[in-house]
């Protein structure tokens, strides 16, 4: 058998998603990079970097848990 019959199939990492990235979403994955690698992976800590660094819900309020657990539901995440 050769080579190429052995290779792994080629995967787009976006291929799951059915749009551009918003502004907000981008903003908002952007930030989340940053808080994982400054600020922790527990969701307490996911939240405090985020109302930290001021990026807040859609409608722009603080985040809470609640809040954050419901945008990552509506975004798939």
């Amino acid at each position: 058998m050769s080579t190429a019959e052995h290779a792994w199939p080629s995967l787009d990492v976006h291929q799951s998603r059915s749009h551009e990235p918003t502004p907000y979403e981008g903003k908002l994955a952007r930030t989340l990079e940053e808080v994982f690698t400054q600020d922790g992976h527990e969701l307490a800590d996911v939240v405090a970097g985020l109302n930290a660094r001021q990026v807040h819900t859609p409608d722009g309020q603080p985040w809470t848990e609640e809040t954050f657990t419901a945008e990552m539901h509506r975004l798939g995440a």
